[in-house]
């Protein structure tokens, strides 16, 4: 039976887990944090997951929530205009269909959840924050050690890949509620959306409908551009605070949501999350300082900023690509070969949703800009472009190049060819 070791009880990670586990693999779990401890800490961060995603945990039967968790049937774009007078300040709106529905379990339910799972079913659970000695040590018990925790001295193990990492510093300026009492949406009454609220120069506001500790809730998310209106949030950490400023932000740049906002509060006193990081991609394979190797998985080697929605679908996609990159690997040696393949399996999803992310934290170009107010009068537009939060693939097509967009959009208004998706 082949031994696995796997630091890092995330998506990626306990999907990974759960996965070898149930074909028999011996897996040990490293986490930092028991399950106890995670379902009653902080909130860990925003997600959203697509078809795909979602999809890769059905395959596993570790869809424990589905049935309890908002089914969101769309994504909606509203385009702000920061400018103009508020009742003017939303010169477009849309809501784009989506093929199959997308859903949001808070990660402290999911994570706690498999966690349980993992034990239960027999898997190794080592509750201990792993140095990098540790991982020279366990490396030489294990035929595969993998790393999933994206935070600490490890993730120095992994190389700053430059040609694949544009910025030098963070984009956006993060903020995040778990709220109750949110007013119903008029736009789209008893249908749930995920909703993306765009400032161009400001940033961007979020709404996720989600199933936390305490049942149904909602997300509420700035992204601000550093330096900018938005960039508040810095050493904030009283969550009243962090509700407060998440509240004022509302109002002056989206009255729309702000309105549906006036009588929510926290769902709990570890509800609210602030921060910011750099988007980098890393080297996949870490060299450990008595020659063993480790890989590297999700965003300790591929960190997107959460402005596209991609993290958690991100994550779920490793985790599929690496399990099948083991299973079809039999009993032969995990080398450096074998790594760096089983990461190419990965990019190539990756990559695209990395792309998207990029080009999404630049100011909006006018193409882009004209697209997005396309959706408002051509419904297949916006479909397309929410379905591209699952497959960012298909934005290679008529998303980045003026020309193709604009061919694009010609085509659907004379309902011709250039329609599909």
């Amino acid at each position: 039976m082949r031994r696995v070791l796997i630091v890092g009880a995330g998506q990626s990670g306990l999907q990974l887990a759960l996965g070898l586990q149930s074909y028999g693999y011996e897996v040990t779990l490293m986490s930092n944090r028991t399950a106890d401890e995670i379902r009653t800490g902080r909130v860990m961060s925003t997600q959203c997951m697509f078809h795909t995603a979602l999809q890769h945990e059905r395959d596993l039967r570790l869809d424990f929530w589905e049935a309890q968790a908002p089914r969101i049937v769309g994504v909606g774009v509203s385009l702000a205009d920061p400018a103009a007078p508020a009742e003017l300040s939303r010169p477009v709106d849309w809501l784009g269909r989506l093929d199959a529905f997308a859903q949001s379990v808070d990660q402290r339910v999911k994570m706690a959840g498999w966690m349980d799972t993992f034990a239960r079913r027999g898997g190794q659970l080592v509750i201990h924050g792993a140095a990098v000695s540790d991982l020279d040590h366990f490396s030489r018990m294990y035929d595969l050690v993998l790393v999933s925790a994206g935070k600490g001295e490890i993730v120095s193990l992994f190389a700053r890949d430059a040609a694949r990492s544009p910025f030098g510093g963070p984009r956006r300026a993060l903020a995040v509620a778990y709220v109750h009492g949110l007013g119903p949406r008029p736009e789209h009454p008893g249908e749930d959306a995920a909703r993306c609220n765009l400032v161009p120069g400001v940033g961007e506001l979020f709404v996720i409908p989600t199933l936390t500790t305490g049942g149904r809730a909602d997300i509420l998310f700035w992204e601000g551009v550093p330096g900018g209106p938005l960039d508040v949030f810095e050493g904030v950490r009283d969550p009243a605070d962090v509700l407060s400023l998440v509240l004022e932000s509302m109002e002056r740049f989206t009255p729309w949501e702000y309105g549906r906002a006036t009588k929510i509060e926290l769902t709990d006193a570890n509800a609210t999350l602030c921060g910011r990081y750099t988007p980098t991609v890393r080297d996949p394979v870490g060299r450990l300082p008595g020659g063993g190797l480790v890989l590297g998985v999700a965003d300790v080697v591929v960190a997107n900023d959460p402005v596209t929605g991609q993290g958690s679908n991100s994550a779920s996609k490793c985790a599929a690509a690496y399990l099948h990159a083991i299973l079809a690997h039999g009993d032969r040696v995990f080398d450096e070969a074998w790594m760096r393949a089983a990461f190419d399996g990965f990019w190539a999803s990756a990559r695209h949703a990395t792309k998207w992310t990029n080009t999404m934290l630049e100011p909006p170009r006018d193409h882009v800009l004209r697209l997005i107010e396309a959706g408002a009068t051509l419904q297949p537009v916006a479909d397309r472009i929410a379905n591209g939060f699952d497959d960012p693939a298909d934005f290679e097509d008529f998303f980045y190049e003026e020309e193709r967009a604009e061919a694009y959009v010609a085509g659907v208004r004379a309902g011709g060819a250039g329609a599909g998706g």
